[in-house]
């Protein structure tokens, strides 16, 4: 299932399923299934409510399908405009998965492999009140320097949870979006030449989207293993039509629900909360330039950057300069 947030001719939010291109206003279908609804819905009540909801919205999408659903309630996608699936999650923590980005982006910065990288998985906390779907990105002077994108995909939590085994932990990932975390490089490095951060070279907007997807419907794509499972889904990203990065989520070397079991020590978990994979191999300008597969390129004013993933679809997003 496949489930988006948007912006209707009247500019309100409203939430929708996507199926072959056409949303479903999941409000008036709702409505149209069941005439006694009469209550506004938003992506994270639905995630909350997800055991009373999903199986009815399972009946549109059949209704859909057997040509039954009434026409009034099917629009083109296109017709829209896209936000972040979740527009304001409770919190947004990021990872830090992936072996073979940290290290390159290490190598790169001539330092050795960090042995603790293989002793439990990190995360940090980012700015969940700065999430933006696909469109433009507002960056402000001092962000613009060294302008970096990041390949990843994130988990959105949908039970209540607390000191969770990574046996259990995939039961509670609700879905799958495309995160892009996007880094303000000349920042970062200041920052974090102090040992804490990164803040204001991150902090300032993290892309989401288009839709996020139920975790049942990657069932086909999910690799299971002794510590969760991994996703066989190929993920790349282009600049201004350029394809740069290519990975594959498989290759997480910290799966979610590991990231999950950490997370949740002694912390309670809720539905709602957005859980950042980190950065793919080859996924970001800081390695790709350190490799040399890029010479000094990072993102300016009017470039447009496309994330791409196996299911996930395209989240397309164009950098410009904010006043002021």
């Amino acid at each position: 299932m496949k489930l988006l947030t948007y912006l209707n001719p009247h500019k309100k939010e409203r939430v929708g399923l996507l199926d072959d291109k056409i949303i479903i206003d999941i409000e008036d279908a709702l409505q149209w299934l069941e005439p006694s609804w009469n209550r506004p819905l938003h992506m994270l009540s639905i995630i909350q409510e997800s055991s009373a909801l999903l199986p009815l919205l399972e009946k549109i999408l059949t209704a859909k399908h057997e040509n039954k659903l009434p026409p009034f309630l099917q629009q083109p996608e296109n017709h829209y405009q896209l936000l972040s699936p979740l527009p304001q999650p409770l919190s947004m923590r990021d990872g830090y998965a992936f072996r073979q980005h940290v290290e390159a982006a290490r190598r790169n910065r001539g330092v050795p492999m960090i042995a603790e990288f293989d002793n439990f998985p990190v995360f940090y906390f980012t700015n969940h009140l700065a999430v933006t779907g696909p469109g433009k990105i507002q960056v402000q002077k001092l962000a613009l320097e060294k302008l970096d994108f990041e390949l990843e995909v994130a988990i959105i939590i949908g039970k209540k949870c607390k000191n969770i085994s990574a046996s259990e932990a995939d039961s509670v990932i609700f879905g799958y979006t495309i995160m892009n975390d996007w880094s303000a490089r000349t920042l970062q490095m200041e920052e974090m030449k102090l040992n804490l951060g990164p803040a204001k070279g991150k902090d300032f907007a993290t892309s989401l989207g288009p839709y996020l997807i139920t975790r049942e419907n990657l069932k086909t794509y999910a690799i299971a293993g002794p510590h969760g499972e991994r996703h066989n889904l190929k993920m790349k990203a282009f600049v201004n039509g350029k394809q740069l990065s290519e990975g594959n989520l498989k290759d997480m070397s910290w799966t979610f629900a590991q990231i999950i079991e950490r997370a949740s020590y002694g912390v309670t978990l809720y539905p709602g909360e957005v859980i950042g994979s980190g950065t793919v191999g080859t996924g970001c300008l800081l390695e790709l330039n350190g490799s040399q597969v890029t010479d000094n390129l990072w993102l300016h004013p009017g470039d447009q950057v496309v994330l791409e993933v196996d299911e996930l679809g395209r989240l397309e997003n164009q950098i410009v300069a904010a006043d002021g």
